[in-house]
């Protein structure tokens, strides 16, 4: 189907109004529960195939982190939805005012290639829960987890309400020249930045998950080993091709030394001596993104790992010493596990290494100190931020997640998944008992004056 007809038909759809009813919305998201529970083995299963995903992996990232957002949304979805009254300015006496949450309509969904099915159903929930049609649109980068969710979608859902369209930059482009009613797009900045360009010439709302180099600061008072195994965790998690991800490392020069024996250390724990046979380690997505990352290495020295088979396109966990600012793997998001290493004589440096760089998705901080903490985070600025760990805001449906210029725009989970995919209506109701003719031309300056004290006693 044409993209232009496909959109139509959703369009049709979403006008009959059905998508508004909340019984409606509660019962699409059980059976997007429901697909989910019943095909855990065969969507980790794809993710092997596409990235060679443990399973305890993909069921933590991309199964199991689902279930906490639908049950959420299916507990609040009636109350989201609901008109809220609101105050009425003492100038507006007897009115009453009221903003409803009304649903955009058709909700394009662009998915990136690292975690394909949580990135795809994460947003997809907000959409139900707002009463949206929903367009998704999985990366070609993950073919089996594509083909997947295109079947298991096409299985449970009427395809004029929830669709997928499958395909590569071709498809994209087709679905982004139509006039979408919202466009929620996880990705690389670049994409970003063209996925902006096609919604600002039809005026269409956007959602931009994007990444970058997200730091790791790890001063002097920091608990070593909780940070050595912490930071490690993040890093390597899906072997780095997180957008998330610990990008580079800023350790106090006093702890340096020690730091990477202790980040060694954990690594070897994680993986064993030899990752390569680990089952608990990924593998990179593709050989474009392979050949990228065997570039990067050249930065300055490898004091772990550093061992590659392009046949399997595995790269062991790797720790960069003697890193540059002008070195290449300072100058890009990395998305692999590859982790530079920079030393700070005192706090103002790292901040400043850390803000000479665009707006990063997030900001890891270790320390025992609460001066410490507070200082990085009125200093800089990005998406989110842990303190003394990585990673584990992302799964808080408590916390809106989403980055900051460079890192992206908009939030979602939880309750800021529904408010993304709802626009808040602002309704007025004016009383008819009796009118004031104050407001009324002809205009003079006795009235002028009553509008004035007026003004002044309702401050």
């Amino acid at each position: 189907m044409k993209p232009q007809e496909l959109v139509q038909r959703q369009r049709n759809f979403f006008k009959s109004g059905i998508t508004r009813d909340r019984s409606f919305r509660k019962k699409q998201l059980k059976t997007l529960e429901k697909m989910i529970r019943s095909n855990e083995e065969i969507i980790m299963k794809s993710l092997e195939k596409d990235l060679a995903k443990p399973r305890f992996e993909a069921f933590t990232s991309e199964i199991g982190i689902l279930y906490p957002e639908i049950r959420e949304a299916l507990r609040n979805t009636g109350s989201w939805a609901g008109p809220r009254w609101v105050p009425t300015p003492l100038i507006h006496f007897l009115a009453s005012s009221v903003i409803y949450h009304e649903p955009y309509g058709v909700a394009l969904i662009i998915s990136p290639w690292n975690y394909p099915f949580q990135l795809a159903m994460g947003p997809l929930v907000g959409a139900i829960a707002a009463g949206n049609c929903a367009i998704l649109k999985p990366s070609e980068l993950a073919p089996e987890t594509s083909k997947v969710i295109a079947l298991l979608i096409e299985e449970h859902f009427d395809p004029s309400y929830v669709a997928v369209v499958e395909g590569g930059i071709e498809e994209t482009q087709a679905l982004l020249r139509e006039k979408l009613n919202y466009i929620f797009f996880t990705g690389g900045t670049e994409v970003g930045r063209i996925v902006m360009e096609n919604a600002a010439r039809r005026l269409t709302p956007v959602t931009l998950e994007l990444g970058g180099k997200s730091p790791v600061i790890v001063h002097n008072d920091a608990k070593l080993d909780y940070a050595a195994h912490r930071i490690a965790w993040g890093k390597y998690f899906n072997a780095g091709q997180t957008c998330l991800a610990p990008d580079y490392l800023l350790v106090h020069r006093d702890i340096k030394r020690e730091m990477i024996v202790r980040l060694r250390s954990a690594i070897s724990s994680f993986y064993g001596s030899d990752p390569e046979q680990s089952p608990d380690y990924g593998r990179i997505i593709n050989d474009r993104h392979f050949q990228r990352l065997s570039e990067l290495m050249s930065s300055g020295t490898i004091v772990h790992g550093g061992k590659t088979t392009p046949k399997t396109r595995y790269m062991a966990p790797a720790i960069i010493d003697g890193v540059t600012m002008d070195d290449r793997i300072m100058k890009e998001e990395i998305f692999g596990p590859l982790l530079p290493v920079l030393a700070y004589e005192n706090m103002g440096d790292a901040i400043d290494i850390i803000n000479s760089m665009p707006q990063p998705l997030a900001i890891y901080i270790f320390t025992e100190s609460r001066a410490v903490e507070s200082r990085i985070l009125a200093e800089t600025s990005s998406g989110g931020a842990c303190v003394n760990d990585t990673l584990s805001h992302v799964g808080s449906t408590k916390l809106p997640f989403g980055g900051i210029g460079d890192s992206g725009m908009g939030s979602y989970h939880g309750k800021a998944s529904f408010d993304t995919f709802t626009h808040r209506r602002s309704v007025m109701k004016r009383s008819t008992l009796f009118d004031l003719p104050l407001r009324y031309p002809p205009y003079n300056e006795g009235r002028l004056r009553m509008l004035r004290r007026l003004f002044r006693l309702i401050g």
